[in-house]
């Protein structure tokens, strides 16, 4: 069987008869979706009418710059060939239909997703969806449950497919030494001290008492890296250093935002872009997304591994971005500075925008 596939973006909003037994699936790669395809397969058989079963790919916010579409395209192929494999030994008639949906939008909240489902199910006259259980289509975030009910608000029927989930365990409790104590105890004690703003007698026996309760809970859960004391304290005096830098780059980047919006043209030139960090690890990510985040003219959509989607609001944003300075100095806090001399973006990649 080879089904007829649609892969452009939205569909027109001419509305067709609707028929019983069409279907509506949204797909992303996850654990459960053959056993969801499977599911839905059944129940077209079991209907014992014809049935068109539609399987949409929306693309995220990221997939309008990446390699995303590839990946859709893969799967819709994957999707068609397990629908081949169910229907082997019946002679139902079933339909599949493959698309792609919202390469032409910026899809990125449940709203945003449910609005580009439900504008393809009225150009197909479908009225019925079925959710994979494990469908996040923006990443690792749970949207189920407001997805599920932004498409009820469309008027579309929505439900979820009964199949198992896979059972995910992750080792929460690991092997940690005295050294991951002391680091937590004096981290907690210093932020206590830091809050209370005075080193009292009161405040130090209090912030003890509380250090160690934090430190006694989180030993074997938190900080279960080993301890260098010597490279803390030299990440320490560079962040240090980094704090005023970070706050300068603040400071000019809102001057520059309030120069926009205090123009008369209102010259703003909004774009998505995409590049490769030289970050390594869950700190130093999170501490350039959040630095990028934290400057006024880009914000950090999303992040994968080191794969960075940054939504820009002005070209002299975008141009500051991918100078690669901030870049340069979160390698300098967390690796030192032979690490922040290495390449930047613009470097790397010949000076390209």
């Amino acid at each position: 069987m080879r089904s007829p596939v649609w892969r452009g973006g939205h569909a027109g909003r001419t509305v067709v008869a609707v028929t019983a037994g069409h279907v509506l699936v949204p797909v992303e790669e996850s654990n459960t979706l053959r056993n969801t395809v499977g599911h839905v397969v059944r129940r077209a058989v079991e209907s014992g009418e014809p049935a068109t079963i539609h399987f949409v790919f929306p693309l995220t916010s990221r997939g309008r710059l990446g390699g995303e579409r590839d990946t859709a395209t893969a799967l819709l192929e994957r999707i068609e060939l397990w629908v081949t494999e169910d229907l082997e030994d019946t002679d139902h008639q079933v339909t599949v239909e493959t698309a792609i949906i919202g390469a032409d939008e910026y899809l990125f909240s449940p709203g945003d997703y449910a609005d580009a489902i439900a504008e393809y199910a009225e150009s197909r006259g479908i009225e019925s969806v079925v959710l994979d259980p494990d469908y996040y289509p923006s990443g690792s975030t749970p949207l189920l449950p407001a997805l599920e009910w932004e498409i009820r608000g469309t008027g579309l029927d929505v439900r979820e497919a009964p199949v198992e989930r896979e059972t995910r365990r992750t080792r929460l409790v690991r092997r940690s030494g005295t050294g991951q104590f002391l680091l937590l105890f004096g981290l907690s004690l210093g932020f206590y001290l830091f809050l209370a703003g005075s080193l009292s007698t009161y405040n130090l026996v209090t912030g003890t008492a509380s250090a160690a309760v934090v430190a006694a809970a989180l030993w074997h859960i938190s900080l279960t890296g080993p301890v260098r004391p010597r490279r803390l304290l030299g990440q320490f005096g560079r962040l240090c250093l980094f704090a005023p830098y970070l706050l300068y780059e603040i400071a000019v980047a809102n001057l520059q935002i309030a120069y926009v919006v205090l123009h008369p043209s209102l010259p703003i030139d909004p774009e998505m872009v995409e590049f490769d960090a030289d970050v390594w690890s869950t700190l130093p990510v999170a501490t350039l997304a959040n630095s990028i985040t934290l400057t006024p003219g880009t914000l950090t959509v999303d992040v994968e591994s080191r794969h960075f989607t940054i939504h820009t609001l002005t070209k002299g944003s975008r141009t500051d971005l991918l100078s690669g300075s901030l870049e340069r100095a979160v390698r300098f806090v967390f690796y030192g500075r032979s690490a922040a001399r290495q390449p930047t973006r613009n470097e790397r990649e010949g000076g390209e925008e």
